[in-house]
């Protein structure tokens, strides 16, 4: 859906790149933000279901768990003018790729909340910089350790290139490329990468890496399902390479065929996907990660919101039904009562354990937004992602981005 912009707006938008332009012929370093948090210039598709309550205290809600966010994880990187996202992990890691790509989008879209986005934003981009992939270097090695050093092979992880070349996008969306640091310049430079090193030819999905070897391995046509985020591609294909509208729709088709075949009542599907180039089927127990590999896991649990919000924004039939069949097995489940959620699933919907975090809550709240019976559990959900206190890097992005979804402070390149 297209809305038109009304005249007051261009003008203030006229008056508003002016205003930069001033700053940046006399020397200063700000430049006014074209699309500030809060302002929602970007449309949703029609129908999109948002909590109650009105607009502004939804966005404090938001703002107020980005400030709790921002104390917690982003810290000044190792080199001059840097940041990261610092990551507990399970690994060990101090900073990963995916939490750098998280750290990026987060800052672009709350820009104008945050006074010092874009400094903050080309810190982290610095950061992303100094670390390229030993095997790709236009993408980023991704983990590092407490000193800043590439640990774990020095080789890439899909999602946070995904993410960041998205929150390049936006970064030229919002300042202009014009400054310091060229963002579609660089956003151009990673969609090239991610397609030679990342997009399986044959199959037009994404890999795990840029380690993967074509041939040379179980892993060559495997996929996860958390890096397949529709509304990047759709981006990459307006911006980059047309190729990434077939990366598009083959991932539509995967995840719909997945969904029929196995887990016709649930929706949910696996945090790794193998045999990609015959009949692309869940992932054994033990093939990268752990026992959950073929289950709905701590990678899958953001489906509902990669999904989720590419239906949003666009309104793709396909992404919509494959989001809506996720978010009507969970209200079902359990009642309209996020308390009821676990963190994983095996995918006829059997529960793995019996704790949960809002790295599982939060992402079924993007997908409810296009699930017109779900106005009751969109409201629990938001409600519980309100009140949970802090939890830890992972979930909290997680619940950030997704908040900031289902708030309409999402934005498209």
């Amino acid at each position: 859906m297209t809305v038109p912009m009304p005249d007051g707006m261009k003008s203030l938008r006229v008056a508003a790149a002016a205003f930069a332009a001033l700053i940046a012929l006399f020397g200063g370093v700000a430049v006014a933000q074209e699309f500030p948090f809060g302002a929602h210039l970007q449309p949703y598709a029609d129908g999109v279901l948002k909590p109650k309550g009105k607009q502004k205290a939804l966005d404090r809600d938001v703002a107020a768990f980005y400030a709790k966010w921002k104390s917690a994880y982003l810290r000044p990187g190792c080199g001059a003018g840097q940041y990261f996202i610092k990551a507990d992990t399970f690994t060990g890691a101090t900073v990963v790729s995916e939490g750098q790509g998280y750290g990026m989008l987060v800052i672009a879209m709350m820009a104008g909340e945050e006074p010092d986005a874009q400094a903050i934003f080309d810190g982290l981009y610095r950061y992303y910089l100094a670390h390229p992939s030993k095997v790709d270097p236009d993408l980023m090695a991704w983990a590092q350790d407490d000193q800043c050093r590439d640990i774990m092979g020095g080789d890439s992880a899909t999602d946070g290139d995904l993410d960041a070349a998205y929150a390049l996008l936006l970064a030229h969306k919002q300042w202009g490329s014009d400054g310091a640091l060229n963002y579609l310049a660089g956003a151009k430079r990673v969609m090239k990468a991610m397609m030679a090193s990342n997009v399986v030819k044959r199959t037009k999905l994404t890999n795990l890496g840029d380690w993967v070897t074509l041939g040379q391995s179980k892993y060559s046509f495997a996929s996860r399902s958390s890096d397949w985020m529709l509304g990047h591609f759709r981006a990459f294909a307006k911006k980059g390479s047309k190729t990434w509208n077939d990366v598009l729709g083959a991932t539509q088709k995967v995840a719909g065929r997945l969904q029929t075949v196995y887990a016709p009542g649930t929706g949910l599907l696996p945090d790794f996907v193998i045999d990609t180039d015959t009949t692309a089927r869940p992932a054994p127990k033990g093939f990268l990660e752990g026992e959950t590999d073929g289950s709905y896991g701590y990678n899958a649990c953001r489906d509902p919101w990669r999904f989720g919000v590419d239906a949003a924004l666009s309104g793709d039939k396909a992404s919509t039904k494959i989001a809506r069949k996720i978010s009507a097995w969970a209200r079902k489940k359990t009642g309209n009562k996020p308390s009821k959620l676990r963190d994983g699933y095996a995918l006829d919907g059997s529960p793995l354990v019996e704790y949960q975090s809002m790295a599982f809550v939060a992402p079924f709240s993007v997908a409810a937004t296009v699930d017109p019976g779900a106005q009751k559990w969109l409201d629990a959900l938001w409600t519980s992602m309100v009140e949970t206190a802090p939890e830890g890097y992972y979930p909290d992005s997680i619940r950030l981005l997704s908040m900031i979804a289902v708030s309409r402070n999402w934005l498209a390149p």
